[in-house]
């Protein structure tokens, strides 16, 4: 299919069989042809001025026009060519400085080579992608915040993690991708099903989503007071009693055709039929009876189909409860568009104590109510509310300097590590317990 990437396009089949990092040129008709190394001639005779200050960007400058630059591609002129020719149309280009000339070089190759590099996708790769073209998508959840959340979760080969996130897929794979597919992962997800739009591109193996487990939200509580039953699926069942509605309406209203069908001939056979009205009539009520039985054959298999999905999809949900049941989890990790308190509260059940959990939102209100009701609660320690903050650099020769257009925000973590939490007397106790005794002043010991 044809794939249009930076106002390009072109076709991937040529790219099939090739190594990733290979560069490739666009050729007429979008074709794809690996590009062949010519070491670059023009920094022999290059010449440069000392500063641009002389310099006035009036459109004069260059001596072709856009019609002339049409037609050098209609005569199909490669992007390198243009570009040469474009250097030396230039009045100012040699009045420039180097940096500005290296600058100008690399403007003009952008714009008129038609050159790609194939790449494996990696967490890096497809957060910054999602960051700078739909942020939307994943929150807001910047690249480096993301990083942050992969090493206080502490994700590693071998473990077992308990994701929920709204992001379209990416902290899902960013945390498959570290995990390596060793240990599993247990995907919380609200509505109808998961969504995994981004981990379908990072390219996993087969094997990778073996230990991939999804465990729907509007179930938790039923888990957790133990009247979870894969019965009352959602939606399913629903399903399947249309279906057999369906068929067995479906059926009758055959059985009452048919039965049309044998009582018409006896109450027309007084009437004169030629033989070649009666082969006709007798050809049309065979075909009927053929497409009648097909039509059923039909809609048996699609009942049969939708039987074994439901029973496959009751297995899974059976496998994800059990290893809910457990309540051994290795780690937590939330990142969603939903208010974080209640998601938090009711998902650090099925963690282990002495393991970390990290909460991602993109607005600090949520995380502030977050840790309050977590101090409330207890069984937490090393709770941390941070931001993370970034600034490009532009780290080239004699011009390294911070980048002038930099990131507002990427949002808000509140990590800590979970312990056993004490039933026995409730936390205010606790905390008169623990109060010094300083601030515990009788009233008459307050002098009058």
């Amino acid at each position: 299919r044809k794939i249009t990437f930076e106002k390009q396009w072109f076709y991937l089949d040529n790219a099939i069989g090739h190594i990733y990092g290979t560069t490739f040129e666009v050729s007429s008709g979008g074709n794809l042809q690996p590009k062949q190394e010519v070491e670059e001639t023009a920094t022999e005779t290059k010449e440069a001025g000392t500063d641009n200050r002389n310099i006035v960007d009036d459109g004069k400058s260059q001596k072709l026009t856009h019609d002339d630059i049409k037609a050098l591609k209609d005569k199909g002129i490669k992007g390198q060519e243009i570009v040469q020719q474009l250097i030396e149309n230039s009045t100012t280009f040699r009045d420039k400085t180097e940096f500005a000339q290296d600058k100008y070089i690399k403007k003009k190759k952008k714009k008129y080579e038609a050159v790609i590099t194939i790449v494996k996708p990696s967490t890096r790769i497809l957060s910054t992608m999602y960051y700078a073209r739909e942020p939307g998508k994943i929150n807001h959840l910047r690249y480096d915040t993301l990083a942050q959340m992969l090493t206080l979760g502490n994700v590693r080969a071998g473990t077992k993690m308990i994701v929920m996130e709204t992001c379209a897929g990416l902290v899902l794979g960013a945390v498959m991708e570290r995990m390596g597919g060793y240990g599993s992962i247990i995907q919380m997800y609200p509505g109808g099903g998961p969504v995994r739009a981004a981990t379908s591109c990072f390219g996993f193996p087969k094997a990778f989503f073996d230990h991939l487990h999804e465990f729907p939200l509007s179930k938790v509580q039923s888990l957790l007071s133990g009247t979870f039953t894969t019965e009352t699926l959602p939606a399913d069942p629903e399903e399947n009693a249309l279906g057999e509605e369906e068929s067995n309406g479906l059926s009758e209203e055959k059985q009452n055709s048919l039965q049309e069908t044998e009582e018409e001939p006896a109450a027309e056979a007084p009437m004169e039929v030629s033989p070649a009205e009666e082969q006709d009539t007798v050809d049309i009520n065979a075909e009927d009876g053929e497409f009648k039985e097909n039509k059923e054959k039909e809609n048996k298999e699609n009942v049969r189909e939708k039987q074994i999905k439901q029973w496959e999809r009751r297995k899974k949900l059976k496998e994800a409860a059990a290893l809910l049941r457990e309540k051994n989890a290795d780690g937590l990790i939330v990142a969603s568009k939903f208010h974080p308190t209640p998601l938090l509260l009711s998902l650090l059940e099925f963690v282990a104590p002495s393991r970390p959990f990290v909460v991602y939102c993109q607005y600090k209100e949520p995380l502030l109510e977050c840790y309050t009701k977590l101090r409330e609660r207890g069984g937490v320690i090393n709770l941390k509310l941070s931001e993370t903050w970034l600034r490009n650099y532009q780290v080239l020769p004699d011009r390294s300097h911070p980048k002038l257009t930099m990131s507002g925000g990427g949002g808000y973590l509140l990590s800590g590590i979970t312990v056993v939490l004490e039933k026995g007397r409730p936390d205010s106790e606790a905390l008169k317990m623990e109060e010094p005794a300083s601030k515990r002043c009788k009233l008459q010991d307050l002098p009058c």
